[in-house]
């Protein structure tokens, strides 16, 4: 599914266009265009900062703030390079702790266009070999790379020599990619192993880890696995996370969602498994609440959208879009008002996604669903999610966009509790339309 960008700035966007009229427009693996284009601005991914790369279906780009927020707080500068963006091209490369400026941008892919037009890469393959170029420039101590898709073939894995690399949740996505099976899945994520530096994994079924340490043990990449070299819990209101060199305990994660403190404690895992940057114990507490990564179970402020609403309301966001974040997305509503269910579903879904995966798990805490399109992209019809809804039991209708849909709420009277959820690019659009940008 290709990506879509817009700029306020014309000299972005007039690169912008330019990369929509070479590119081919869709998702193609492999790394032999990467590697050629990347060769035509001097190979800088050979010259990046110390790189911990980070693979997964769910949870590396919690993963990723984590790491940030940990390295950042032990005094180092970082750079990250993350996908897609939500609002603004510009948040996927962070320069030093910063997001790339607009006049930094627009001659940097300049410079990638004018240098390998001819190659037809993508459009995530002209942003990896412009971000690589990016760091490669730019002074820092670690640069944390989040792969686009999948591992094995995915542009990011041109880099040589991380010092750690990290596989967060597994789950069954994008399958015309990676294989129908979360054993082959697995296998294609776990591509991102390399010889002698440590490969950190969560806790997986035993068909699954079998595949993660096969292709771990074919790239003579050593295992650091959840349940065996490494352990968390969570306890009160802290998370204790200990390995063979000791135990740490942080708070809770100020990012919402059961699931976080397993990203949290798979990204200090990836770190204590890695001997190049130093992160005291403190650095790693500071991560829990420091960390930041919008459109995951974030709760809206208030602004435009909100407004629509009564006073009172309540409305969620997150870009879950398979059967794994349905599931860690019930389980954070349990915890919600004490698991209340009663909840407004407004539900917007690419075509490739399976939305009674995400829905399923979700449905016991809803009773109603609206369904929106996806701007710009292949989406699911309305009528056909409003359908599958149906047959969930619940109360399904469409709308327009997402203020269609929050104001049809409004007309109910009296506060709603409200999750937008389907796709990250719809969670864009809303996080514009309520004047909440990431930055």
């Amino acid at each position: 599914m290709p990506d879509h960008a817009r700029s306020a700035d014309p000299a972005v966007q007039h690169q912008l266009d330019r990369l929509w009229a070479l590119s081919p427009g869709a998702d193609i693996l492999g790394l032999e265009r990467i590697t050629a284009l990347l060769a035509r601005v001097g190979d800088p991914h050979r010259r990046l900062p110390p790189v911990l790369h980070v693979a997964g279906t769910n949870g590396k780009g919690s993963t990723c703030a984590f790491l940030r927020a940990a390295i950042e707080a032990a005094g180092y500068r970082v750079h990250v390079y993350s996908s897609p963006h939500l609002v603004r091209f510009n948040e996927r490369i962070r320069l030093a702790g910063q997001l790339i400026e607009d006049a930094a941008l627009a001659p940097l892919l300049a410079e990638v266009l004018d240098a390998g037009g001819d190659i037809g890469a993508s459009f995530f393959e002209v942003t990896t070999a412009a971000a690589f170029l990016a760091f490669a420039r730019a002074p820092a101590d670690a640069c944390i790379v989040e792969v686009g898709l999948g591992g094995r073939l995915d542009a990011t894995n041109v880099i040589p020599d991380p010092i750690v690399t990290g596989i967060a949740q597994l789950g069954i996505d994008h399958q015309a990619f990676l294989g129908d099976t979360i054993e082959a899945i697995a296998t294609e994520k776990a591509g991102i192993a390399k010889p002698h530096v440590p490969l950190v994994t969560m806790r997986y079924p035993a068909s699954v880890e079998a595949r993660v340490v096969a292709a771990a043990r074919a790239a003579g990449a050593p295992v650091a696995a959840e349940g065996g070299h490494w352990f968390w819990s969570v306890e009160a209101d802290h998370v204790t996370y200990r390995d063979a060199s000791g135990r740490v305990t942080t708070p809770l994660p100020r990012l919402a969602g059961a699931h976080q403190p397993g990203n949290l404690a798979l990204a200090i895992a990836m770190l204590r498994h890695q001997r190049t940057l130093a992160i005291p114990p403190e650095a790693l507490a500071t991560a829990a609440v420091a960390a930041r990564w919008p459109a995951r179970m974030q709760r809206l402020g208030d602004g435009p959208l909100m407004r629509l609403l009564p006073a009172g309301s309540a409305v969620w966001l997150d870009g879950g879009h398979n059967a794994a974040a349905g599931g860690a997305i019930a389980a954070t509503l349990g915890t919600i008002d004490h698991g209340r269910a009663g909840w407004t579903l407004v539900v917007g879904m690419l075509a490739n996604k399976d939305p009674l995966g995400l829905l399923a798990p979700i449905a016991p805490y809803a009773e109603r669903l609206i369904a929106v399109p996806v701007p710009d992209h292949e989406h699911h019809a309305p009528d056909e999610l409003a359908a599958i809804a149906a047959t969930l039991d619940l109360r399904a209708s469409t709308a327009t966009d997402v203020p269609d849909a929050l104001r049809a709420l409004a007309q109910d009277g009296g506060p709603a509790r409200v999750l937008i959820l389907g796709s990250l690019y719809l969670a864009g659009e809303v996080l514009a339309a309520n004047d909440e940008f990431p930055d």
